[in-house]
Parts: structure tokens; C-alpha cells; sequence
């Protein structure tokens, strides 16, 4: 894979700096809080992504727990408000049990009152705009933008993408060249989400090749969690982004394990947390 290595900061040069020029980002695709252990419970426990179950309110809790020492979140197969989750916008209750001030739903496919499959985004601090696209492919797929910092300012401002991309590699294709159009000309960026692919693919090799997005250089599985074997849990970051950590979560919930990732922003990019 033809990487263009973000700047690894020296955590002891690095000691002095302020909490505003780091951040900790964490994605999770937390399978709406279902708790999945073996395969076998991917089988016997499938009544669960269509009917209410006991304990999905308890898996939440833990979730939102875990997050709370993260900064900004992205989230993916987070339940928008259907029956199968009581009604409750799964984004909007992590926010407010792991105390984030700012969070965004985006509703990607309804099936009906049952069921509203979403990607989700928690943050503290305050972005000064939010949009939500429809990626490439089949109806059900989306991406949101965030944009945080100076507004309408490129170098005094941060993107982060939250995606969930499709099973289908031609699908991946073109839902990547879409998130590299959209983040082509940002220079401070960052891409998180469940890709479905690993970084050796040729949708990953293509997007790092026609973007200055970028895999750091650690293998991470994710996926499954309970013997985790594929890394397709991915946070890309450019190269401005200086990258101190990079994890996956041991964290039994979903089928796959959190990632999560801090960075050091450059000294020209100064984000408020209100």
C-alpha cells in the first residue's frame, strides 16, 4: 500500500501542549447496541435487529460509558428512533449519557416504523456546520460531514467524515472517489468509519493514491470482535495530523471493536469546545 505517512508526534516534545491542539477520536459501528459474542449469536440473536429486546438499553449505557473520554465520535448501524429500539434516537441518548454537548443523526434507510439505520456523531466540541450526503449505490448508504474551527477558512478549519460503506467492492469504489472528491481540497481531514474493506484493498489503495488521506501504519482489527482478524474499522487522517495512538477497544458489545485514535493538530488550527 502506498502510504503517505501522517507525522507521528513525540509524546514527551509533545507534552506541553494545551488540550485544545489534541483530540481523541473514537468510531464505533455498535450494531444498535446489540451484543454479539460468537457467530453463533449472529444467527440466533438476528430476531434482534428487527424486534425490541431487554437488553439493548443496558448495552447502551456501557457504551456511553466508554466514550466519555473521547472528544469527537463517529458511530455506525446506530437506530434512529424505530420500534426495535423503543423509539429512542441512539445517537441522542449516548450524547447525553456520555455527556456530549453536540450530536447529529443521519437517518440513511426506513424500514417503516421498525427500524431507521443511521450514522451517528458525537462531539464536544461545537462544529460550525453539518451536512449529510447519500453515498453511491444502493439507497441506504451515507456519509456526514462535520466541519469544525474558522468557517469557510480551509487551513483554520477540521473536516471529519463519518461513512458506512457497502459489502460490494464496486459499490466501495465509487462511495470512496465521492468521500475523495468531497474532502480533496480540505488539508486538515479526517475519515472514520466501518469501510467493509481492509488497507491492502484497491478502493483504500485508490483513495490514499488520489487524496493526502492516509492509513496509519499499525494493523488494528476489529472485526469479529470476539477474535478480531480483519481490519475494516478505519480512522484516515492527512498527513498535518500529527497521530500519537492508534487502538483498537477490547470492548465485548457489537460485532466489531471500537477504534479509536488521538492527534495533534497543527499550530494555525484552534477549535473551541463550546
Amino acid at each position: 500500500m502506498d502510504l503517505k505517512l501522517p507525522r507521528l508526534s513525540d509524546a514527551a516534545n509533545q507534552a506541553h501542549l494545551p488540550h485544545s491542539r489534541r483530540l481523541r477520536l473514537a468510531s464505533f459501528n455498535i450494531q444498535t447496541g446489540i451484543n454479539t459474542a460468537s457467530y453463533r449469536d449472529m444467527i440466533t440473536g438476528s430476531w434482534r435487529h428487527v424486534w425490541p429486546s431487554r437488553k439493548r438499553l443496558p448495552n447502551l449505557n456501557r457504551i456511553a460509558q466508554l466514550l466519555k473520554p473521547y472528544d469527537i465520535v463517529g458511530l455506525q448501524e446506530v437506530d434512529g428512533g424505530g420500534l426495535r429500539s423503543h423509539k429512542i434516537v441512539q445517537t441522542q441518548y449516548l450524547a447525553e449519557h456520555g455527556g456530549f454537548p453536540h450530536w447529529h443523526n443521519q437517518i440513511n434507510r426506513r424500514m417503516g416504523p421498525i427500524a431507521m439505520h443511521s450514522n451517528g456523531l458525537l462531539s464536544r466540541i461545537k462544529p460550525y456546520e453539518i451536512l449529510d450526503y447519500k453515498l453511491p449505490g444502493l439507497p441506504g448508504r451515507g456519509a456526514v460531514l462535520a466541519r469544525f474551527g474558522q468557517s469557510h477558512t480551509p487551513q483554520k478549519s477540521l473536516s471529519v467524515c463519518v461513512v458506512h460503506l457497502a459489502l460490494s467492492q464496486r459499490a466501495r469504489m465509487r462511495q470512496l472517489d465521492f468521500v475523495a472528491e468531497l474532502l480533496g481540497h480540505h488539508p486538515h481531514a479526517v475519515v472514520m468509519g466501518d469501510f467493509n474493506c481492509e488497507p491492502g484493498s484497491p478502493e483504500l489503495q485508490r483513495l490514499t493514491r488520489s487524496t493526502e488521506l492516509c492509513d496509519p501504519a499499525c494493523v488494528v482489527h476489529t472485526w469479529p470482535s470476539w477474535q478480531p482478524q480483519r481490519m475494516i474499522d478505519h480512522i484516515l487522517v492527512t498527513p498535518s495530523l500529527g497521530v500519537e495512538h492508534l487502538k483498537a477497544l477490547h470492548f465485548a458489545c457489537s460485532d466489531h471493536l471500537p477504534i479509536a485514535m488521538d492527534i495533534v493538530l497543527p499550530p494555525e488550527l484552534k477549535l473551541h469546545s463550546h
